[in-house]
């Protein structure tokens, strides 16, 4: 059924129960909501569309499949490794009930470009089978361990039958940082079949001599795709002899990006300055992208401006905006943003790598009220990636290239550089009214 009429449709139940319904299965406070007072039709929250609605759409159709002890699938390969109770944490596989060519389901790399309802439906899909470890236990002779270890080296889906203590229960988990999953349960055992490594994975694994950072660079250089890497850092696949750890899934995405994109740098730094100020832009689920660069030496920042009712801004009545930056001599702490901060910081390195040129970058980010639900940091690296892609618009001056980006935000100018420190600092002993009136 199309979710539009889905969302309209009273021949079901009346709007009331279908929401006290949506509610109870996804385990939403009603009395510490405001959706009780909405139930889905009248939008008190701002989004055009319902997110909780949104969701259900998707589990309401694949519930059925998960209400077993047993369960069949291809792993696209996927594991998640959790960070509650650390150092003791889950381990374990995802596994949808369907077989066949799933690698799209945990491969974000090709994910730009798709509706919110599509990466919801497949990752719906996906149960998160939990078995308690050690992270020190990465050379642990526990079938669920070692298992889970080779699916991260698979290289196409293999097929895995896994038996749980539990029927898999749980709403869809979203979160800014990890892709999002649908139901678990812990795991009784699993069995993996009909696959066979990705060598590059495999001899980077074997390679007990190989620090972490080394593995994943040479991984990085080879061709090797950003998420394999994340996934098989995630459950200790790399590193020297005993110093290998489990690291939750949330932290290996950015300990990836952060290390690629600070081995970026030592190079990057030293090289020749773009000759002209560029944009370059994209738009996706709702988020609107600004890039510029600037003929500078190395500075960076990302802009982060979330509209009310936003995924991360879904109460407030005014826009809100955060950032982060470091200039040359780079930061000392971690970025108040996130994840996101190091995924895009990664992703222009990649591009001045390429063309051998140093520059100063601002991302300004708009995030719309149609952006209902986070669903990973992998929109921001592979937008940014996708907008620095395209044919860059040139300007001769930094008045005219903020000109051109004051078109393509609804945010004024005046209020992006309110919140730059980069901008401020390329307008140095300038007026910002002598500018903009």
């Amino acid at each position: 059924m199309d979710l539009g009429l889905f969302e309209k449709s009273n021949s079901m139940m009346d709007n009331s129960s279908m929401f006290e319904e949506i509610l109870s299965l996804q385990n939403v406070s009603a009395r510490s909501s405001r959706c009780v007072y909405c139930k889905g039709s009248k939008m008190l929250c701002g989004k055009e569309r319902c997110s909780v609605i949104a969701r259900f759409y998707s589990s309401s159709r694949l519930r059925n499949r998960f209400d077993t002890l047993e369960l069949d699938g291809a792993c696209p390969p996927s594991v998640f490794v959790g960070r509650i109770g650390y150092p003791s944490v889950s381990i374990g596989p995802m596994i949808p009930p369907i077989h066949g060519d799933t690698s799209l389901m945990d491969t974000p790399e090709k994910w730009v470009g798709l509706p919110i309802d599509d990466i919801i439906d497949f990752r719906s899909n996906l149960v998160r089978g939990m078995h308690r470890v050690d992270v020190g236990d990465v050379d642990s002779p526990d079938k669920l361990v070692t298992r889970t270890r080779e699916l991260t080296l698979a290289k196409d889906p293999p097929d895995v039958v896994a038996e749980f203590q539990r029927k898999p229960a749980g709403r869809l988990t979203v979160d800014d940082d990890v892709q999002p999953f649908g139901p678990s349960a812990p795991l009784s055992r699993f069995d993996v079949s009909n696959y066979r490594f990705d060598d590059r994975l495999e001899k980077a694994f074997y390679d007990t001599d190989l620090k972490a950072r080394e593995a994943v660079v040479s991984l990085y250089k080879s061709g090797t795709l950003i998420s394999q890497i994340q996934r098989a850092f995630s459950v200790g696949a790399f590193g020297v002899g005993k110093r290998r750890r489990f690291v939750p899934t949330r932290w290996s995405i950015t300990a990836v990006d952060s290390n690629l994109g600070l081995h970026m740098l030592e190079t990057t730094k030293s090289l020749p300055f773009i000759n002209e100020y560029r944009v370059y832009e994209t738009q996706s689920l709702d988020n609107r992208w600004a890039i510029l660069m600037l003929p500078t030496s190395w500075r960076y920042e990302l802009i982060e401006a979330w509209y009310p009712n936003t995924a991360w801004n879904p109460y407030g009545d005014k826009i809100a905006i955060m950032s982060d930056w470091e200039f040359y001599d780079g930061r000392t702490n971690y970025a108040s943003i996130g994840g996101c901060y190091y995924a895009a910081r990664f992703a222009v390195n990649e591009l001045l790598q390429k063309e051998g040129r140093q520059a100063g970058v601002s991302i300004m980010r708009e995030s719309h009220p149609g952006y209902i639900l986070p669903v990973g940091v992998w929109n921001v690296r592979e937008n940014v990636r996708a907008a620095l892609r395209t044919s860059p618009m040139k300007f001769a001056t930094l008045k005219e290239a903020l000109t051109h980006i004051s078109t393509l935000m609804d945010i004024p100018m005046s209020r992006w550089i309110k919140n730059s420190a980069v901008l401020k600092d390329a307008l140095y002993q300038r007026r910002v009214d002598d500018m903009w009136g």
